[in-house]
């Protein structure tokens, strides 16, 4: 199994890419803790990624907290005994036209997103220094790379963006540490990050139409992303470091 003996901290575990990363490490023989805002979804969706308990545990708490980031690392390290690998996904999505954010949407992004993603890291990398090294890999997008103009997203292009960077820098500060940094940049995945905006009908109707910008034909699925983020976490990707790795169905490759 490729993540034997691995400690593992997930971000936004509760859903969508973040939880199908946790079940995929479980299987691979990983101890994992989740971190997301709610704890009843978090419960919930550790008794679906180990139902024996033995293998999962959960942290809740708004990740944009410098303090939220350090608990959780110090939980993993007190229930597991250290950190080896951070998926850091915790993220929020909502488009909205750059005049009409408001500062208190604008921090929400950067909050979550950036913030949470550079303090997380801070706190995990003291961690796999302990261990001898370890791996980050980070859920970066497509928005940061090109804009889409019907989902106007200036504010989680520009949080996204800094996500990107992060592993451009810590891919130097940290290999002298033996811990590698990588992002995967997905384009429209399938996951409940809809529903925070959108009715069910609406995302009925919209999901087809986003599956036309793609050169494959079909939008992402969850599990898309997350055999990109688990090949980089593991062994496999020892060599890798400070990449971003677009996972978007042929999006950058250009457009028909």
């Amino acid at each position: 199994m490729c993540f034997e003996n691995k400690v593992a901290v997930v971000t936004g575990g509760s859903s969508g890419i973040g939880k199908e990363a946790a079940i995929q490490l479980v299987r691979e023989g990983a101890r994992v803790v989740i971190n997301g805002r709610d704890a009843e979804k978090l419960t919930s969706a550790a008794s679906e990624i180990d139902p024996t308990g033995g293998a999962v545990s959960i942290y809740s708490g708004d990740i944009g907290s410098p303090d939220i980031a350090a608990g959780l690392v110090k939980h993993a390290e007190e229930t597991f005994g250290g950190v080896d690998i951070l998926i850091s996904n915790a993220g929020i999505f909502a488009p909205k036209p750059f005049l009409d954010v408001s500062e208190a949407e604008y921090d929400d992004f950067l909050n979550i997103i950036l913030k949470g993603a550079f303090f997380t890291a801070q706190a995990a990398t003291k961690a796999m220094i302990k261990r001898g090294g370890g791996s980050i890999v980070q859920t970066g997008s497509m928005w940061a790379l090109q804009a889409i103009g019907a989902t106007p997203s200036s504010a989680y292009s520009a949080a996204k963006s800094g996500v990107h960077q992060l592993s451009k820098n810590l891919a130097l500060e940290l290999a002298e540490h033996n811990i590698r940094i990588n992002t995967v940049a997905p384009a429209v995945v399938e996951t409940p990050v809809y529903s925070t905006f959108m009715s069910d009908d609406e995302i009925e109707a919209a999901l087809p139409q986003f599956a036309a910008i793609h050169p494959l034909g079909r939008n992402g699925k969850p599990v898309d992303i997350v055999n990109a983020l688990l090949f980089l976490a593991s062994d496999k990707a020892s060599w890798i470091t400070g990449t971003i790795l677009p996972v978007d169905g042929g999006v950058m490759a250009g457009r028909n």
